[in-house]
């Protein structure tokens, strides 16, 4: 449901999908704004790190993240709004979501930017990173394996990294699976200081 604590996070879900609309029969959008470290070394395009968090390989990966943005990124948006107000919650929201963004496609570029052969695309290293901010809020809230496996969020959290770290040697299918893992340790630090700092 849209109310005013979610806003940011449906404005990023209807930025997707409107993304993946243009690009999805649009090759040359795709390949001027895919994270392509070994392209970004060559002229510069570090824009990409931004751009290729708003396109997604197929309909089945843009599904499956945003069907997470939308389960974690409104409760997270709401605690923002509830800490900082709700104009500098969202805009502090929206700033979070793009510095996880960055951080998540900064390993890739520094272990790919020699290989013309890599490129990738999805926010799924900056959905990691929001799903961790909820995990570390929510703890012992039951969060469900294919829908039908109840195991508390700490321990899903647990074996999200690991499942991520192990899926990183996979680079075929132009989905960052470094970023699920390094997205996801960039919103517990950031949660981190948000929580306990802030």
């Amino acid at each position: 449901m849209i109310d005013g604590n979610t806003l940011m996070t449906f404005s990023l879900i209807l930025a997707n999908i409107a993304l993946y609309i243009m690009t999805s029969s649009n090759t040359h959008i795709m390949d001027a704004c895919k994270h392509y470290p070994f392209q970004e070394r060559q002229d510069k395009s570090y824009y990409r790190w931004i751009t290729s968090g708003f396109l997604h390989a197929n309909l089945m990966h843009l599904a499956l993240n945003l069907f997470v943005l939308y389960q974690f990124g409104g409760t997270v948006e709401a605690i923002f709004k509830g800490m900082f107000g709700f104009a500098m919650g969202g805009i502090f929201y929206l700033l979070t979501y793009f510095t996880i963004l960055v951080l998540s496609g900064l390993p890739t570029y520094l272990k790919f930017k020699n290989n013309r052969n890599y490129s990738s695309v999805g926010a799924s290293g900056v959905i990691s990173g929001i799903l961790f901010i909820y995990i570390l809020y929510f703890p012992l809230n039951l969060l469900f394996i294919l829908g039908l496996v109840p195991i508390p969020a700490a321990l899903f959290g647990i074996l999200y990294l690991f499942f991520s770290k192990w899926a990183s040697g996979r680079y075929d299918d132009m989905i960052d699976h470094d970023a699920h893992y390094y997205g996801a340790i960039a919103g517990l630090v950031i949660g981190c200081i948000i929580k306990f700092l802030l």
